[in-house]
């Protein structure tokens, strides 16, 4: 089967996980099942994608970001290197 994306060497892709056209994952990047990752995105080296996390077209993520299961990143997104997803229920 031909990938119409491209995936480095080391990354890990599960099964399950719907990669777009012209994607590319880089070195280290894990993508799980049940992930989403729309056209034309780019996941940086050390990137971690949850199941169940879906990621809009065009989307940069850089190295060292971790995307937890439920996360819905919209088209034209930048993620910045090591950035942090929060979830705060009570903030100060």
């Amino acid at each position: 089967m031909d990938m119409d994306y491209f995936a480095h060497e080391t990354a890990v892709i599960d099964d399950g996980a719907k990669i777009g056209k012209g994607t590319k994952i880089w070195h280290f990047t894990h993508v799980m099942p049940e992930s989403e990752l729309g056209e034309n995105c780019n996941l940086g080296q050390n990137v971690v994608v949850s199941p169940k996390v879906k990621l809009g077209n065009n989307v940069k993520v850089q190295n060292n970001v971790s995307i937890y299961t439920g996360v819905i990143c919209e088209d034209d997104v930048f993620l910045g290197p090591s950035m942090v997803f929060t979830n705060i229920v009570n903030p100060r």
